[in-house]
């Protein structure tokens, strides 16, 4: 388990391994259904590599997938496709906007739906090497989908809780187990910052912390601190490549 801040000293090292972008990466919405039927929206960020790794982007309650669309620009440039969806209730997807706590469990749903839809793209998608990314609500949606699914290979949790609105994270963490993980939290956002340091001491694998100073929350953290997409995209070629 490492912790690291995000400095001049590490944005200096993520730019070496990680190019800048340089143009909007090839995309296209696209739309798929979950389980339940509902029509989930997302955007697929296509690279040229083929065969290629894949990373579904899961935004913050109340936002949308456009959030994550210079980390799937910078995804689609380095070789990896990206998929950022839309949570039923959000953006372009289906279901009116969800009010009861309990019904945040069904987001699994939709991320589940955009696993399916990667499973398609055999020969486009390695199948074998996904990553899944998410923000707040989306970092815990993101764990629970991910110790489900052995095929999950890497994950990027950016303010997770320990309990989202009884999205409880910390058993899903012991179920990922060895597979790598990177969590990163806001200096300035307490709760995120405990939990993060909770769920980095659960389970035998890689786990690596990164504390942005003055980040907030989620993706707002990309915003205030640019230099943490590239640090994602070198996480993802680290550990899917």
């Amino acid at each position: 388990m490492r912790g690291s801040c995000l400095s001049g000293t590490f944005a200096a090292i993520v730019l070496l391994t990680v190019p800048a972008a340089l143009h909007a990466a090839p995309s296209r919405t696209v739309s798929f259904r979950a389980d339940d039927g509902i029509a989930v929206a997302a955007t697929w960020y296509e690279a040229t590599r083929r065969p290629a790794p894949a990373v579904i982007l899961l935004h913050m309650l109340s936002r949308s997938r456009d959030d994550w669309r210079a980390v799937a620009d910078r995804l689609s440039d380095a070789g990896l496709h990206a998929l950022a969806i839309d949570f039923r209730g959000h953006g372009d997807s289906g279901s009116s906007q969800l009010t009861d706590a309990g019904q945040l469990s069904r987001f699994v749903l939709d991320v589940r739906a955009a696993r399916a839809f990667l499973l398609s793209l055999e020969g486009l998608v390695d199948t074998s090497a996904i990553g899944v990314a998410g923000a707040s609500v989306g970092a815990n949606v993101g764990l629970l989908e991910a110790a489900d699914d052995g095929t999950v290979r890497s994950l990027v949790l950016l303010s997770p809780s320990l309990d989202y609105q009884s999205l409880r994270s910390e058993a899903a963490m012991r179920q990922y187990a060895g597979r790598p993980a990177l969590l990163v939290a806001g200096a300035d956002d307490p709760y995120a910052l405990r939990s993060m340091k909770a769920l980095a001491a659960v389970g035998d694998g890689i786990r690596e912390m990164l504390t942005v100073e003055e980040g907030g929350h989620g993706t707002i953290m990309l915003v205030r601190q640019p230099d943490l997409a590239r640090a994602v995209v070198d996480w993802f070629l680290r550990t899917l490549l």
